[in-house]
């Protein structure tokens, strides 16, 4: 097993890759709901992992068609059902890249910088097949994984060739053929395979540490839009105006940033601009309050002297 290597500093680019997603499956021990459409958080699974790899070049999901946040192509293994080697060798077939994504649609944890880090622990092994996530048990989750496309793409031949097809193939005997590096990741790789796994999810994103991420990622997905902004001066500028102001101040005026950002159809540095106008609006309007206070209250200290005049 070759050693994981650290990865790039934040905000380093991803490598060019395509995404294969494998949402197809029965899900038996969640008795055959469509497990993809399965909400955490508010978003389908299957938008989460969408959401984590969305600076594929192409993105193939391998299931029926359905609506997603984004747009992505469209792919099914023949027959469907054939299991997950017949469904990668579907998605596969319509990439181009020299570095294919591979992930399941169930991993509700999973995020952009997971992504990059398979894609970095890659690159900094260039003899290496592939990088993949181990779990919390440090089982390989070969579905959670960045490969190079020419060696699956010759394995998945050598075995097509050896069984006279993939149909029914269990993941291993491609994974067992293949030299991967391995990057532990005991959150990212978790994937939900039943209710309590479900629950258990549900129940994480709603702890103190990811709520408030969790909350805005689903609220871009709803409204359609796809802009990064600094959350701190946001949550700042609300709480000047509720302080300085008066507290429905707080949600009214980032309302009123976001309307003068996007009326000045600008991305992030837009919004920056108009919330630091903003905060120095609130700063100004609090400092008069003071003032007109200070001059109002009485001296504090009245001279009592008897021949104070």
């Amino acid at each position: 097993m070759t050693a994981y290597r650290p990865t790039p500093p934040p905000g380093a680019p991803p490598a060019a890759y395509d995404a294969v997603v494998l949402a197809g499956g029965a899900a038996r021990r969640l008795g055959g709901v469509d497990k993809p459409a399965v909400r955490v958080g508010g978003r389908a699974l299957l938008d989460r992992v969408l959401g984590a790899c969305a600076d594929a070049r192409e993105t193939v999901v391998v299931a029926g068609p359905r609506p997603t946040a984004r747009p992505v192509r469209w792919a099914r293994e023949d027959p469907p059902g054939g299991g997950p080697l017949a469904a990668l060798d579907a998605g596969l077939r319509h990439t181009t890249a020299d570095v294919v994504v591979v992930l399941s649609a169930d991993l509700p944890f999973l995020h952009e910088d997971t992504v990059r880090t398979l894609l970095a622990a890659l690159s900094g092994a260039p003899d290496t097949a592939g990088a993949l996530l181990t779990d919390a048990d440090g089982r390989d989750q070969p579905l959670v994984a960045a490969y190079r496309a020419p060696a699956l793409r010759r394995e998945l031949a050598a075995l097509a060739r050896e069984h006279g097809a993939l149909t029914g193939l269990p993941l291993r005997r491609l994974t067992g053929a293949l030299d991967l590096t391995r990057v532990p990741d005991p959150v990212a790789s978790f994937d939900c395979d039943t209710w309590d796994d479900i629950a258990t999810a549900r129940a994480r994103i709603r702890e103190h540490g990811h709520v408030l991420d969790e909350w805005i990622s689903a609220a871009k997905d709803e409204l359609g839009i796809d802009l990064d902004v600094d959350i701190k001066v946001l949550l700042d500028l609300a709480r000047d105006a509720a302080h300085g102001v008066a507290r429905p101040a707080a949600p009214l005026t980032t309302f009123l940033v976001g309307y003068a950002a996007g009326r000045a159809q600008g991305g992030p540095e837009a919004v920056a601009e108009a919330s630091r106008k903003a905060a120095a609006l609130a700063r100004r309007w609090a400092d008069e309050a003071a003032a007109a206070k200070a001059d109002a209250a009485p001296d504090a200290t009245p001279d009592t002297r008897p021949d104070a005049g």
